[in-house]
């Protein structure tokens, strides 16, 4: 219990002002899930789960804070969204690792996955930002809404293995850095930011992956001894018997 209660009390001062040690520690284990995931890593997702535990406390700052700390429902939402989410991708990911430990070979998600995830984005935004607004979350409600919807997408995405999640988590962090910084919570503000820079690198790692994936393709060539094809791995060549 004394564990606890420092937990949720400690804080860091900085420049005359003090961040959560919860907060910055949420967002420190949620880098080192995303350095994981772009090595394409299963221990990526528990760790996640340990960040989003830590955040779904700050998030809804006047239950665990003070009574006058700004909710933010959207944000704290994500975290039991991330937390269910990541059981699926670990899951996922663990039945696809292969012997290096990774997990998945990256793949497009194809332009009608693209075209519903973008139509998933915007019509969620649209619907859930007056049910945020009804519950209290913090203006510009929209904004709380979009990161929520878009957390959402990138991470299914993430756990289906589509490259095309970077993006969405680009997206997340246009709108969800400059709500961050209005609301206070500035060390996932810069955290956020910086995730903006490192979603790019991720995009290209993955893109690089797919593009070097050697798929697994059969060749078929006849076999006069038993009258069937005989089967071949791709790029060896079976000479028939003489």
């Amino acid at each position: 219990m004394d564990f606890l209660r420092w937990l949720f009390e400690a804080q860091i001062p900085v420049a005359g002002s003090s961040l959560l040690l919860r907060e910055v520690l949420g967002n420190v284990f949620g880098l080192l899930s995303a350095l994981g995931g772009m090595r394409r890593k299963v221990w990526a997702w528990p760790v996640g789960i340990i960040g989003n535990l830590l955040l779904l406390t700050v998030f809804l700052g006047s239950l665990f804070g003070s009574a006058s700390t700004a909710n933010l429902l959207g944000q704290a939402g994500r975290q039991v969204m991330f937390i269910a989410v990541a059981v699926y991708g670990w899951n996922r990911w663990r039945s696809a690792r292969n012997g290096s430990g990774r997990a998945i070979t990256p793949q497009w998600a194809g332009g009608k996955a693209r075209v519903g995830l973008v139509a998933a984005l915007l019509l969620g935004t649209v619907a859930l930002t007056p049910v945020f607004a009804a519950l209290g979350s913090y203006e510009p409600v929209w904004a709380d809404a979009w990161t929520f919807v878009g957390s959402l997408l990138a991470t299914y995405g993430m756990a289906r293995g589509w490259v095309e999640f970077w993006l969405i988590w680009v997206a997340v962090d246009i709108v969800g850095v400059p709500l961050l910084f209005s609301a206070g919570y500035y060390a996932s503000a810069f955290m956020y930011l910086f995730y903006g820079g490192f979603t790019l690198v991720g995009f290209f790692v993955w893109w690089r992956a797919n593009a070097q994936a050697k798929p697994e393709v059969e060749t078929l060539h006849p076999d006069p001894r038993i009258g069937q094809p005989a089967r071949a791995d791709s790029g060896d060549e079976t000479v028939p018997a003489r």
